[in-house]
């Protein structure tokens, strides 16, 4: 079913909403309507009885959900995307995901491993003697890597945060080779 809608914004709240949204404004329509997908299936899932939700804390955790299926194409967002959208503080933000990644593992399960290799795909190695790297801008994406080697080995090294940065984090060669293995991606040499 096609459904059109008409928004009216001023040059100001266009610009305002697509930095929210990460986008270009040439993008902002594309963009609201993979948010609006999500809008939609939360309403005609109220309206149908399916989710009827008693805490605010469901409600936003159902929406969570329903924004990864739609606007972020099945990716895990990071704190600080879901902080701009929901208007949270980044600690609120990770237990939120850690919460949605809980709560509906096994809908998610998919989404979440695509986000894993997505990660193990972005990651570097600048010699055959050190480490990969990567940057991850989700404490969550960094917890699922870890419990991941911790169901293939638990011997095997931890992801972890790389001395003196922010975000970026070495993966010992063992642990991302068994990683890939685990998400059937191809290992960079």
């Amino acid at each position: 079913m096609q459904i059109t809608t008409t928004l009216t914004f001023t040059a100001v709240e266009e610009e305002e909403i697509s930095a929210i949204l990460g986008c270009d404004v040439a993008d902002l329509n594309d963009r609201l309507n993979s948010c609006l997908g999500a809008s939609i299936q939360e309403y005609l899932a109220m309206f149908r009885g399916q989710k009827v939700f008693k805490r605010g804390s469901d409600l936003l955790e159902y929406r969570l959900l329903l924004l990864i299926e739609t606007a972020f194409n099945g990716e895990i967002p990071d704190e600080r995307t879901v902080s701009s959208l929901f208007q949270t503080t980044l600690t609120e933000s990770r237990s939120l995901i850690r919460s949605v990644i809980s709560k509906y593992q096994y809908q998610l399960k998919s989404h979440v491993e695509r986000t894993l290799s997505s990660s193990l795909m972005a990651a570097i190695r600048q010699n055959n003697t050190q480490d990969y790297t990567v940057v991850i801008n989700s404490q969550n994406i960094v917890d699922e890597l870890n419990k991941a080697l911790a169901d293939i080995d638990g011997s095997l090294s931890p992801v972890g945060k790389k001395r003196g940065s922010v975000s970026t984090y070495e993966i010992s060669p063992s642990s991302y080779n068994r990683l890939c293995t685990r998400f059937k991606i191809q290992p960079k040499p």
